[in-house]
C-alpha cells in the first residue's frame, strides 16, 4: 500500500473511534453501559442494527459471491422486511414496557429461569464462536493479500475494538457504527462506480448487463421447490423471514441496538429502515460482484484469486502443471474475450441473430474457463492438502489492490475494518450484558451495586474479546464465510425464535414444557445438519416448528404443578 492509503486508512479509523469514546464519555451506570442512556434517535438505531448485521465478511464475500453465482443470494434477505413489521409490532412494546437490559430477561417473566438460562446460553454459544469468525475472516484474507502476519491482523482487529466497547459501552458501539455504516456505504458506492469506469470506453453499461446475464449473473430469483437448493425465493421468503426474526427480535447483539433508543416510536422507526434499505443495500454489494466479473471478461483474471496459496504450490512438484494450467487459463481468456467482444458488436448492430450465436459461444467459452479454474483449484488441494482452494472470497480484495488508484485503496481497506470492528463491538458488548445481566447478575451476586456490575461488564467484554481473538487465530476456513456465519446461526436461531413465539402467546404453556422442547428441537437441527443437505435456511423453521409443537405436547403430556412452575 501507498503512503497514501496509510492516511486515509489509520486517520479514519482513529477519527471514528475517537468520536466514539469521546460521545461515550462518563458511562457509570447500568442503563447507560448497557443500553446507552437511551438517546438514541431512529437514524442512529437503523445504522448500528444495519452495521451490527454487516460484518467485514460481508464486503468480503458478498461480492465474490455473486462473481460465482450472480444474484441470486439476494433472496436470503427477501423475508426481512415483513420480519421488520412483525418485531415492531409484537416483540418491541413488551421489551420497552418491561424495561429489560436483554431479551432474555423476558423470558422468566413468563416462563422461569431455567428457560431463560438455556435460552441465553444458546445465544451465547452461536454468538461467541460467530464473533471469532467476524475477526477471523478479513484477518485471514487481509493477512494473505496484504502480506501482514495473520496473528498480529487479527490482535490489531480485535484489540482496537475490545478498548472502545470496554470504555464506551453500548453508546459507544452505537456512535461509532453510524459513522462506520456511513463510511461503508460510500465506500461501496465509490467501488461500484469505479469498477464501471475500468470497464472498455466502448462497452456501453447496458452491454455490459446483458453479457452478466448472458452468462447468467442477473438471474435473481429461483422459483425451484428443491429443499437443498440453497438459495430459493421460498427459502428466502419463509426461511430468511424466519432467520430475521431470530435475529433481529431475539439476538441481543441486535436487541440491544434499538433498546438504546429514545422511545419505542424511535426504536420502530429504526426498524423500518432497516427493512426498507437493506435490500437495496445488499443488492448494490452483489452487484458491485457482478460488476467485477463483468471487468474480468475484458482483463484477465488470475487461474486462482487466494495468489499467496498459488504461489505456496508454485513450490511444489505441481508447479509444472499448475503453469500449464495458467497457460491453458490465458489461452481460454484470450477465446472468451474475442467471443465477447463480438457480441459486444452484435448488440450494438441489434442483430437479433449475431446475439442468438454470440451468447452460444460466451456461454461455452465461460464453461471452458470455469473448467481450468476447477482443474486448478483441484491442483492446489493435491499440492496442499491444507489448502484453503476456495477463493471466493479473495475475489473482491484481489480487484481493490490491484486495480484502483492509491489513495481509494485505502478507503476500500477503511471499509473491511470498518465493518469487522462494527460487528464485532456489537457481538461483544451484547455477550457481556448477557453474561452480566442473565448469569451474574441472576445467578452470582444478585445485590451488588451498579458500579460493580458496570465494572463486571467491562471484564466480561475483554474477556469475550480476548476468547473471539484466540478462536479466530486458530480458526479453520469454513467455505464460503458469509454462508459459514449464517449456517451457524440458522443451527441456534430457530429454536431460540421458538421460545420466543411461545412466550409471546396466549397459550398455557409453562416453563418445563418449552424447555424441554427447546433441548429436543435443537438436538433435531444438528441431526438435520449432519445428516441431511436440506439448506441452512430452513434449519430456522425446522427448529421454530419444532419448539412450537413438541411445546405444545408436552403441556399436555406433562403433570399439571400445583404451583406455577
Amino acid at each position: 500500500m501507498s503512503a497514501l492509503d496509510w492516511v486515509v486508512l489509520l486517520g479514519t479509523l482513529a477519527t471514528i473511534v475517537g468520536y466514539g469514546i469521546w460521545k461515550a464519555r462518563g458511562q457509570q451506570d447500568m442503563a447507560r453501559y448497557l443500553r446507552g442512556g437511551n438517546q438514541d434517535k431512529w437514524h442512529t438505531i437503523g445504522l448500528s442494527v444495519m452495521a451490527t448485521q454487516a460484518s467485514a465478511i460481508t464486503f468480503l464475500s458478498m461480492p465474490g459471491q455473486a462473481y460465482q453465482d450472480g444474484m441470486r443470494f439476494i433472496q436470503f434477505y427477501f423475508g426481512l422486511p415483513l420480519a421488520m413489521i412483525v418485531l415492531s409490532v409484537v416483540f418491541l412494546p413488551r421489551y420497552f414496557q418491561l424495561r429489560v437490559f436483554t431479551a432474555y430477561e423476558f423470558l422468566e417473566t413468563r416462563f422461569d429461569r431455567k428457560t431463560r438460562q438455556l435460552t441465553a446460553f444458546l445465544f451465547l454459544l452461536q454468538r461467541g464462536l460467530s464473533a471469532g469468525i467476524t475477526i477471523y475472516a478479513p484477518a485471514i484474507i487481509l493477512s494473505s493479500v496484504l502480506g501482514w502476519p495473520f496473528r498480529l491482523t487479527c490482535l490489531g482487529i480485535g484489540g482496537v475494538v475490545i478498548v472502545y466497547t470496554v470504555v464506551g459501552g453500548a453508546r459507544a458501539v452505537s456512535q461509532t457504527q453510524k459513522q462506520q455504516m456511513l463510511v461503508m456505504l460510500g465506500g461501496m458506492v465509490v467501488a461500484f462506480v469505479l469498477v464501471v469506469a475500468r470497464l472498455p470506453a466502448d462497452v456501453s453499461f447496458g452491454n455490459a448487463l446483458h453479457i452478466a446475464g448472458t452468462l447468467g449473473k442477473l438471474e435473481a430469483l429461483d422459483l425451484s421447490v428443491d429443499p437443498s437448493a440453497r438459495y430459493t425465493l421460498w427459502s428466502g421468503l419463509l426461511g430468511g423471514f424466519f432467520l430475521s426474526m431470530a435475529y433481529f427480535g431475539t439476538d441481543q447483539s441486535q436487541v440491544q441496538r434499538y433498546l438504546g433508543a429514545r422511545s419505542t416510536t424511535e426504536s420502530r422507526l429504526g426498524l423500518l429502515f432497516n427493512g426498507l434499505v437493506k435490500i437495496p443495500m445488499q443488492s448494490l454489494i452483489l452487484f458491485v460482484g457482478v460488476m467485477v466479473f463483468v471487468f474480468y471478461q475484458f482483463n484477465a483474471p488470475p487461474v486462482f484469486f487466494n495468489q499467496a496459496e498459488l504461489e505456496r504450490a508454485k513450490h511444489t512438484a505441481f508447479a509444472g502443471k499448475l503453469a500449464a494450467l495458467e497457460r491453458a487459463h490465458t489461452d481460454a481468456f484470450e477465446h472468451k474475450r474475442t467471443e465477447i467482444w463480438r457480441l459486444d458488436q452484435a448488440l450494438q448492430r441489434h442483430d437479433a441473430a449475431s446475439i442468438v450465436t454470440g451468447e452460444q459461444r460466451v456461454r461455452a467459452a465461460e464453461l471452458a474457463s470455469s473448467t481450468i479454474r476447477m482443474e486448478a483449484r483441484q491442483t492446489i488441494a493435491q499440492a496442499l492438502p491444507d489448502a484453503n482452494t476456495k477463493d471466493t472470497d479473495y475475489i473482491f480484495l484481489s480487484f481493490v489492490m490491484r486495480n484502483l488508484p492509491r489513495g481509494l485503496v485505502g478507503l476500500l481497506l477503511v471499509v473491511i475494518f470498518c465493518a469487522a470492528m462494527s460487528a464485532v463491538a456489537g457481538e461483544l458488548s451484547a455477550l457481556a450484558s448477557t453474561t452480566v445481566v442473565d448469569f451474574y447478575r441472576c445467578s452470582v451476586r444478585k445485590d451488588a451495586s451498579d458500579a460493580h456490575y458496570v465494572r463486571a461488564a467491562k471484564w466480561f467484554t475483554a474477556g469475550w474479546g480476548v476468547l473471539a481473538v484466540l478462536f479466530a487465530t486458530f480458526a479453520s476456513l469454513l467455505d464460503n464465510l458469509i454462508q459459514a456465519v449464517n449456517i451457524l446461526g440458522s443451527l441456534f436461531y430457530g429454536t431460540i425464535l421458538g421460545i420466543f413465539l411461545m412466550a409471546f402467546s396466549r397459550y398455557a404453556v409453562r416453563g418445563t414444557a418449552v424447555f424441554l422442547a427447546a433441548i429436543a428441537a435443537e438436538t433435531i437441527v444438528v441431526s438435520v445438519f449432519v445428516g441431511t443437505n436440506i439448506s441452512f435456511l430452513w434449519y430456522n423453521v425446522i427448529g421454530c416448528v419444532s419448539v412450537v409443537l413438541l411445546a405444545t405436547l408436552l403441556q399436555i403430556a406433562l403433570p399439571r404443578p400445583r404451583l406455577r412452575d
